[in-house]
């Protein structure tokens, strides 16, 4: 089977090529309530495993200068790909400008050479649904070994001496990781990781199993409780119906004190009358604009120069 697939367009991203280290069958140490792939037991290691001369040669013959990045995933969980070390080693060879991403659901960070190894990446984005134990458990249904207190760990400490682009990724399920409890432990982790952005999603594909996602205005007031300090990023426009809410010139500028936002967001939140205030508030540069990881977010003038003050928290896992 093919393991390159693409280009497509990523909003989050931009033009991505993708490689599929499991063309062949799902392999993954998680068996996650919201998966998109048919359920499946867990593994902690890949057993149908493709050459990495087969992959090179395939990219090879797909990637040109108009590819943003290439993006290493699969059908479960690419790092548990067991020649990736190599891989990365021979796509940084042949990929010129072109960045390099993966995406992994974080659990194998515990494993060193997993780790060492991420940090040869240009961006990575690293899932982080839960924080307790149990919600952890009854979202991604991970294989027997992983414990989610060594793998927040080691998320932390990945990222205080990663040099690339990192991003955080947290998919709210209904009912399960959405309850102020389980946010406010999040929010305390994510204080203590240095991430470039944090993006908030929800279910958006047919789920393996029975579960539900939320609405684009529970993911927006579910923002508004991190710590404003956070690069907070709603990932998810699923079930998003405009709220079209009427805000004043202060009310504008507080919100996006609060909470940066994009256009795609302000066409959600604000009615007609609102926009053409945000608009001269643009003209005036109260409010500019700010480029964060391909994206554009709004924000006060005055929070231009203001840095994210780290204070790392004494946490006990």
């Amino acid at each position: 089977m093919n393991t390159i697939f693409g280009p497509v367009n990523s909003r989050r991203f931009g033009s991505s090529l993708g490689i599929d280290l499991s063309p062949a069958a799902k392999q993954c140490n998680f068996d996650c309530l919201y998966c998109e792939l048919a359920p499946a037991a867990t593994v902690s290691t890949q057993t149908d495993v493709v050459e990495v001369s087969k992959i090179i040669d395939e990219l090879k013959t797909h990637l040109h200068n108009k590819i943003d990045v290439i993006t290493i995933t699969a059908n479960g969980e690419p790092t548990l790909y067991p020649h990736l070390s190599e891989l990365i080693d021979e796509i940084n060879k042949i990929k010129g400008e072109t960045q390099t991403l993966i995406l992994t659901n974080s659990a194998t960070l515990v494993d060193e050479n997993v780790f060492n190894t991420l940090l040869k990446l240009d961006q990575v984005k690293l899932s982080l649904d839960a924080v307790s134990n149990d919600v952890f458990k009854k979202i991604d249904r991970p294989h027997n070994n992983v414990e989610i207190d060594n793998v927040v760990q080691k998320v932390i400490e990945f990222s205080k001496i990663y040099k690339g682009n990192l991003f955080i990724e947290i998919l709210f399920v209904y009912e399960l990781n959405d309850t102020k409890e389980e946010i406010q432990k999040l929010n305390d982790v994510l204080l203590n990781i240095h991430a470039s952005r944090i993006d908030l999603g929800t279910i958006d594909r047919p789920p393996a199993y029975p579960v539900m996602g939320i609405s684009y205005k529970e993911l927006h007031s579910i923002a508004l409780m991190f710590d404003n300090s956070l690069p907070i990023h709603i990932a998810s426009r699923v079930h998003a119906e405009p709220n079209n809410s009427s805000y004043t010139e202060d009310e504008i500028l507080n919100t996006l004190d609060k909470r940066p936002l994009t256009q795609d967001d302000i066409h959600l939140l604000f009615d007609e009358e609102s926009k053409k205030r945000l608009e001269i508030l643009i003209k005036e540069s109260k409010i500019v604009k700010k480029v964060l990881c391909n994206l554009e977010f709004l924000i006060p003038h005055a929070n231009v120069k203001r840095k994210r003050q780290k204070q790392p928290k004494n946490l006990t896992f």
